[in-house]
């Protein structure tokens, strides 16, 4: 006895006419002889599913199938009402309704040839045509991390990567960009173009310089003297030098604003912030007994008040 067809091809009974389909191109990829060949069990499951396409995609047979008037095999209910089951006089592959009787042969032709590149031939015996060319296709690309100072970021420049790879990159570039060098991957498949080399970008970070969008944050020692009379300081930083002035009696923390002095980018130029930092240089430490002894004992000054 012939099995439910739609078991068989495994959709609902409210399957459309688009999904049967879809569901038999899958399983005859699957099961057919030409992928699976001296397999009798593979070709047997072939001509079941083909068995039960051709009921389903028949309008009518499907009709008279649901409404229990033929059964899975398409002959009729009634013993003496004749059956739609026939003899493949061709010879051909018996799949239940006279080979592919179930739909056209061109239709039949037409997806056999989209499934495995085939014509169908009579009685819906397979000629395996020669097969078309694989495409080209494009080579895998290969992925790098280059590691770089802040400061090399910031001024641009190459890099030498080994392997004949050679990695330029613009001033300010970001930690965590990617520079595609283009071609320069895995070679190409069956003359396809080759893939790129894809370089991430990880910044170092700095004792003293950092980074955060365009602006640049930047702490900057001074001597005890220069807190105290004021001094005028020459900055030589990645993105060119700058000038600051330290008021007198400038203290430790003291943060100066340097507009327009930061990374300048497509999205606009930032500024520099220097936090001073009061380092005593030697002098000052061989000179600390005669400072010290100038300066008031006991002042209450709380430095402390709130440290954590």
């Amino acid at each position: 006895m012939a099995k439910n067809p739609y078991t068989l091809l495994g959709v609902p009974k409210t399957a459309t006419d688009a999904e049967i389909k879809s569901a038999y191109r899958k399983l005859a990829k699957l099961h057919h002889p030409d992928v699976n060949p001296g397999d009798a069990k593979a070709e047997e499951k072939f001509k079941e599913i083909t068995a039960a396409y051709n009921l389903l995609s028949n309008p009518d047979l499907r009709a008279s199938y649901d409404s229990g008037r033929v059964d899975a095999s398409g002959q009729q209910q009634n013993p003496f009402a004749g059956g739609y089951r026939q003899a493949n006089a061709q010879g051909g592959m018996d799949t239940g309704f006279g080979g592919f009787g179930g739909m056209g042969g061109d239709d039949m032709s037409d997806l056999f040839s989209s499934l495995f590149g085939m014509n169908m031939g009579a009685g819906g015996r397979t000629r395996t045509q020669h097969r078309r060319p694989a495409p080209p296709q494009q080579g895998e690309d290969l992925r790098y991390t280059l590691k770089m100072s802040l400061v090399d970021a910031l001024t641009g420049g190459v890099k030498d990567l080994g392997k004949g790879l050679k990695v330029k990159f613009p001033k300010g570039i970001k930690d965590g960009q990617t520079v595609r060098l283009r071609g320069k991957g895995q070679p190409g498949v069956n003359g396809g173009p080759p893939g790129d080399a894809r370089v991430k970008i990880s910044v170092q970070p700095h004792k003293r310089l950092s980074r955060d969008g365009n602006n640049l944050w930047l702490d900057v020692p001074i001597s005890l003297t220069e807190a105290m009379k004021g001094a005028s300081l020459d900055l030589d930083l990645p993105t060119g030098k700058v000038s600051l002035k330290i008021p007198a009696g400038t203290n430790t923390g003291k943060r100066f604003r340097l507009k327009g002095k930061g990374v300048r980018a497509k999205d606009g130029t930032g500024d520099v912030i220097v936090t001073v930092q009061i380092v005593l240089t030697d002098g000052e430490l061989a000179g600390a007994s005669v400072l010290s002894s100038q300066l008031p004992d006991g002042e209450n000054h709380d430095l402390r008040r709130n440290l954590i």
